[in-house]
């Protein structure tokens, strides 16, 4: 028998808290106490084994009747959700997976119910080696592990995959990874990393506007676009496109439809001729203020940007940097051939890893890396910009051949990126992208922003719901080691409601690609105030608890919760997201079906999971909600349940918030600027009767018309000192009035309400 901290081996069985979660467990399996961890309950599964080789898989034990939800690379670069109940149900290059020992959708609120139980599988990295998990015929899970070089054969298995269990699944996830952190040393929980200030401000990224075709006139026109709108971004992203590259002289162009070449290589780490004042292509300018600085500098200057981020791939370009290049040579650049793994080529086919494959990437020398990044960034910082989206990550991991593996060349590269981010860009400007494999993620030490999941597609039909689903499942595992970026979209859009209503419940950064003159300015106005400050939620948006075991995407019953919060209260996105998702046979996301059925579901205070840390001791867990869309105010008693009815791509967002009974036994609860998506988020400080009984001072940001609930007809309202004028439904409770445009940037308000 082996023990772990409330975990064993026994019998055959791996037992978790009491329960049984896998049976037949092979002898060679072993259970390690987590040494020093915060967590009480969990330890690590090894194997015992006397075979060596670059590529193993060992079946550890049987799933059976006991639901699931696991995140798994449907593409090398991308991840998405599948759940099940048996051990053949779970994919290849599953990175993360939560068992359901005991039914935890009621939140053991009947009496005499047990708790819920919640068990966590993390596969990990040990010395040279990745795990991951997937299951076979017999309903085995299984652990692969791979070192991506095949010199590199020897491992010691006996770290291989962290369990944990406990009775609230996202402390679970959460006090996991942080065990696992103390466990590598090799990377940062979310908590402990720095957020870049762009996060919360409204952006425009130049992709879709114009994809390669980017030019520096084409950004001062995007940006004087939005400007005659009343509404401009703060923070832009010069996607792909104004880096000097080119192809080798025998290289056949490989691109889709609007997207790079990926033949092309890095032949500089200076501008294109594009972003060059007056250049002309084959010239090259040596004044620095004639490079990207001036373009950056003028729409600082003329639209008040404030932060500049540029494009650039891990590797310098798709095909990495090109070989012989004089003003590139230091950098030792080899012509290297990519090699995906098994797991990996079983699952999606990708046509820009085919190119690479087929064309070679130019490979920096790994011991030279450093001194690429720096250069790189150190030009892009002395020309005002602020940070960099680094984009395909993940063909790292197929590089790994000669170079002691996938792991150890993942820990070279992201040192030196992280070392020259901190350099060069002091408010830790980067976003990750193309980068879910644990590779990456148990290597970033200082990295806080990752794109969340597969691209915004505005002409696939198929991919707007799976898109918002795959980032509210995937963001339950990334989310612990970043602040999850929900990618761009369009404002003008048939789905740009859905899209926005979804990124003001995630807690990401907000921006668009939207063409000059192609803006949604009253969408937009929920999203973003006008100082061009979003209302952004606390936490990264994940699926409600009664949602983790349920296919929101194909089981025709089911709505996606999303749930966040803010300062002094929650929010809760609700979507329709039945009808398309990924298909294992199809190997892409497809639409199974053409007329998804109009569903009900419920919503309840609980669902926002965290709530009580925003209120105080004495709160009963009554809440009042308010419907974005539909404009009610409702008031739940505790676990009372509101019912909600969307058809196929509709959505709802409601605000909650915990009631206060003060001494007065009055009732009351702020909340917020109820035309803006994420209301709550307004309201920065609420204090009750602190200089006497019946008032509530709060401060709010922003402006347009503000709510709360009250039980009686207030008798004032002031904002910075002067009476305000208010409207006061007797049915709801419902007050509210208008806040004007504050003069100064994130200004608050000081609102006293006296009941």
């Amino acid at each position: 028998m082996t023990v772990g901290a409330g975990i064993s081996v026994s019998d055959g069985k791996l037992n978790v808290l009491g329960e049984t979660i896998l049976s037949d467990v092979h002898e060679n399996i072993t259970v390690t106490p987590a040494a020093g961890g915060i967590l009480t309950n969990g330890a690590f599964i090894g194997v015992q084994s006397d075979q060596i080789g670059s590529r193993r898989v060992f079946p550890v034990g049987k799933l059976l009747d006991l639901r699931f939800m696991c995140v798994f690379r449907f593409k090398l670069w991308w991840m998405t959700q599948r759940m099940g109940a048996r051990g053949q149900e779970i994919p290849f290059e599953t990175q993360f997976l939560i068992v359901e020992g005991r039914d935890g959708s009621h939140f053991g609120e009947e009496e005499g119910e047990q708790p819920a139980s919640y068990v966590v599988f993390l596969p990990i990295l040990e010395g040279d080696f990745r795990a991951v998990l997937q299951g076979n015929e017999k309903n085995e899970l299984e652990i692969c592990l791979e070192s991506g070089d095949p010199a590199v054969q020897e491992f010691d298995g006996s770290h291989l995959v962290f369990v944990a269990a406990g009775s609230d699944p996202f402390d679970v996830i959460t006090n996991a990874v942080k065990t696992v952190e103390g466990h590598l040393q090799t990377f940062s929980h979310r908590e402990r990393k720095k957020m870049p200030d762009m996060l919360n401000w409204f952006g425009w990224c130049t992709w879709d506007a114009f994809y390669t075709n980017v030019t520096a006139q084409g950004v001062k026109q995007g940006l004087e676009s939005f400007q005659q709108g009343g509404i401009s971004p703060k923070f832009v992203i010069i996607d792909d496109g104004w880096q000097s590259v080119g192809m080798d002289p025998i290289s056949e162009k490989t691109q889709a439809d609007n997207s790079a070449n990926f033949a092309n290589r890095l032949t500089d780490i200076k501008e294109n001729h594009k972003f060059q004042k007056d250049g002309k292509e084959g010239e090259k300018v040596e004044d620095p203020t004639k490079g990207i600085k001036h373009i950056v500098t003028e729409i600082k200057d003329q639209h008040s940007v404030k932060y500049v981020y540029v494009w650039h791939a891990l590797t310098g370009y798709w095909g990495g940097v090109r070989p012989g290049v004089a003003e590139m040579d230091h950098y030792e650049s080899k012509m290297t051939y990519p090699v995906s793994s098994p797991g990996v080529e079983s699952n999606e086919p990708c046509d820009a890893f085919n190119s690479i494959a087929k064309t070679g990437l130019g490979l920096v020398n790994p011991e030279k890396v450093y001194s690429f990044y720096n250069e790189l960034h150190s030009y892009l910082a002395s020309a005002g910009i602020d940070g960099v989206k680094v984009d395909v990550q993940n063909i790292l991991e197929t590089l790994g051949a000669g170079h002691g593996g996938r792991v150890k060349i993942a820990g070279k590269y992201h040192r030196a990126l992280e070392a020259s981010i901190s350099r060069n860009f002091p408010d830790n400007g980067i976003i990750s992208c193309m980068s879910h494999n644990t590779d990456g993620l148990y290597s970033s030490k200082r990295t806080a922003v990752i794109r969340a999941s597969d691209d915004f597609w505005p002409r696939d039909p198929a991919s707007h719901t799976i898109h918002i689903a795959s980032v509210a499942y995937n963001t339950i595992f990334l989310g612990e080691f970043m602040q999850p970026d929900w990618d761009m979209f369009h404002s003008v859009h048939e789905m740009a409601e859905y899209h926005g209503a979804a990124r003001a419940v995630g807690g990401c950064a907000i921006y668009v690609s939207d063409k000059p003159g192609q803006h949604d300015f009253n969408l937009l106005r929920k999203l973003v105030l006008p100082d061009g400050s979003t209302l952004r939620a606390k936490l990264p948006g994940r699926p409600t608890r009664d949602c983790l075991f349920s296919d929101p995407a194909r089981d025709g019953k089911t709505l996606l919760k999303i749930w966040n919060l803010n300062d002094h209260n929650g929010v809760i996105g609700i979507f329709n997201c039945q009808g398309a998702g990924w298909c294992k046979v199809g190997k892409k996301n497809l639409i199974h079906d053409e007329q998804p059925d109009t569903i009900t579901g419920i919503i309840r205070a609980k669902d926002v999971n965290y709530l009580p840390r925003v209120t105080d001791d004495t709160w009963n867990g009554d809440a009042v909600v308010y419907s974005h869309l539909q404009g009610d105010l409702v008031y739940l008693t505790k676990n009372a349940s509101l019912p909600i009815t969307l058809k196929a791509r509709e959505y709802e967002v409601f605000t909650v918030v915990p009631v206060k009974e003060m001494s007065n036994k009055i009732t009351f609860a702020p909340i917020g600027l109820i035309k803006m998506f994420n209301s709550g988020a307004a309201i920065k400080e609420v204090k009750y009767e602190v200089e006497k009984p019946g008032y509530v001072h709060m401060k709010v940001r922003g402006c347009g018309m503000f709510g709360a609930y009250s039980s009686v007809r207030p008798k004032r309202i002031q904002v910075d000192a002067k009476d305000m004028e208010f409207e006061y439904k007797e049915a709801s409770g419902c007050i509210t009035f208008t806040l004007q445009v504050p003069q100064k940037e994130m200004y608050l308000w000081s609102v006293t309400i006296e009941v």
